[in-house]
């Protein structure tokens, strides 16, 4: 993985992915106590960056494999990144799906055009399901965070922050992603390496699933205890990846480790100050910024909003906490 290769992506993202804000509210800088600045990827398509993953990894095949489909597992928002960028470039998708993902998502995947395959990801393996049809339907395997096309899809959102902030007169701050496996992490990690040395990425989870966190600090890869049972279900995987992990131990600091209940907070602010709508995986990373910001040591914060794909009841939870 280098640099040119999200710069490659960027090229064949351009006129496809949207280039979303970076936004601010002095409301959310006064509970943060220092200027927090929200790079809006809930207002991507399919509701999270994850289309940009999708994109980059389609468009990246060579023709003869991408014709005969492509398969991949998520618990949701990789699931529509790559049903849409399929349906975009005319070829099927089979997504695998756990059967306890939020309904919106499995609903909105299927309506895409994707065939869905759920699974226990309690008692099943994603891994070998995925492998399984892969190899009897001659699918391309599109990995949501362990795949080099796809990290450089997800570096973009670096190359656009480096930008945003650049125009904002922003050259110094810690960047907080809201981390699972590390696609995104560490492809903005990467993207600032290059384009924003001042900045800092520090990767962001759920209390009880912190796996990136506990693998930064021992120096070795470390594997979340439970798969399931956390609102956060966007950010949820078994343990870093083998790509991710080394570079997020060379560029990344210290994980920050937020509860759910905080996340649900950030949800309704970012709702009520910045009239954007998060899910609970995709707070994590702002809930950090506002409620954390005392292990963060920059003058400035960036939080990356991945994912808005969050049901009723839970955006309702959310909100309850404005009181």
């Amino acid at each position: 993985m280098n640099i040119d290769m999200i710069r490659a992506a960027a090229t064949r993202l351009d006129g496809h992915a949207r280039r979303t804000p970076l936004l601010s509210s002095p409301f959310l800088d006064a509970i943060a106590g220092k200027p927090v600045f929200v790079k809006a990827e809930c207002l991507q398509h399919t509701g999270s960056f994850k289309f940009r993953g999708g994109w980059s990894a389609l468009s990246g095949l060579p023709e003869e494999r991408r014709k005969n489909g492509v398969i991949a597992f998520s618990s949701g928002n990789h699931a529509q990144g790559v049903a849409y960028a399929a349906a975009l470039h005319g070829v099927s998708a089979v997504i695998i799906m756990p059967a306890d993902a939020p309904k919106l998502k499995i609903e909105n995947t299927r309506a895409l055009g994707a065939e869905v395959v759920l699974y226990d990801r309690a008692t099943e393996d994603r891994d070998a399901i995925g492998a399984r049809l892969a190899a009897e339907r001659g699918l391309t395997l599109i990995k949501p965070y362990d795949e080099p096309l796809v990290i450089a899809g997800q570096g973009t959102t670096g190359l656009e922050i480096a930008a945003q902030a650049a125009d904002l007169g922003v050259h110094e701050a810690e960047v907080l992603v809201c981390c699972g496996g590390g696609g995104l992490t560490s492809g903005i990690a990467l993207a600032l390496a290059a384009e924003a040395p001042g900045f800092k990425v520090r990767p962001c989870e759920p209390e009880g699933f912190d796996d990136v966190t506990r693998s930064l600090a021992t120096g070795k890869i470390e594997r979340n205890a439970e798969l399931t049972g956390s609102l956060c279900d966007a950010i949820i995987t078994p343990q870093p990846g083998d790509i991710t992990f080394p570079i997020m131990a060379e560029h990344c600091g210290a994980g920050i480790v937020v509860r759910e209940e905080e996340a649900l907070r950030a949800m309704a602010q970012a709702f009520q100050r910045l009239k954007i709508v998060i899910e609970p995986g995709g707070a994590v990373g702002l809930a950090a910024a506002l409620f954390h910001a005392d292990k963060t040591d920059a003058p400035a914060v960036i939080a990356v909003a991945t994912g808005g794909n969050v049901d009723e009841p839970v955006f309702q939870k959310a909100l309850a906490t404005l009181g």
